[in-house]
């Protein structure tokens, strides 16, 4: 592969613009502009929660890491597909694939009784913190697709099942490192 950032400022942003990957030009604050900031945030959020769980107490990491690689790759892509309009990148295999994993996280969880606060291990809570973004980032593209109607089912559908495997990572990683869930209270005011 040849350079692809020859050149990292070309001054072409300063009036308010900048390129898509079909080489149109729109504004800054363009539906799909903060979609794909929406999902560059996840990405990073994704690779802090990597960075940690690289630094825990975790015994077996290398599966995390795996995922987690691969999500972020998933991410890019899914960059990809908001980027440049009628383009698809995304296979399905990405939603069978996270769908499996949380089947696999979720068969040694206690099943949930009550609601659980953002709020643990900071493993756990970079995954908590992680699924918020995503879901924001789903937000954003479903605009963009209710707008335009140029967004893959698949891309949906990622975001969408991401963020279930967040919040199921988020129980699994707290559970990892010896923890259990921060219970949210019904009548926490009684305590004060």
């Amino acid at each position: 592969m040849g350079h692809r950032l020859s050149k990292i400022y070309t001054r072409t942003g300063d009036s308010g613009t900048t390129g898509l990957g079909d080489g149109s030009r729109v504004a800054k604050d363009d539906l799909r502009i903060a979609a794909l900031g929406d999902v560059d945030e996840l990405n990073s959020a994704i690779g802090i929660l990597r960075s940690q769980i690289t630094a825990s107490h975790i015994a077996d990491k290398a599966p995390w890491d795996k995922s987690l690689s691969l999500i972020q790759h998933w991410l890019f892509d899914l960059g990809g597909e908001v980027c440049i309009p009628n383009y698809n990148l995304l296979q399905p295999i990405c939603i069978e694939f996270l769908e499996k994993e949380i089947d696999r996280m979720n068969e040694s969880l206690p099943m949930l009784k009550e609601f659980i606060l953002p709020a643990g291990t900071l493993a756990c809570s970079y995954a908590h913190l992680a699924r918020s973004i995503c879901r924001r980032a789903e937000r954003s593209l479903m605009t963009v697709q209710s707008r335009d109607q140029n967004i893959q089912a698949t891309a949906l559908q990622l975001l969408n099942r991401l963020s279930d495997w967040l919040f199921v990572a988020s129980r699994a990683l707290q559970r990892a490192e010896g923890g259990s869930e921060v219970l949210w209270q019904k009548n926490i005011n009684e305590t004060i």
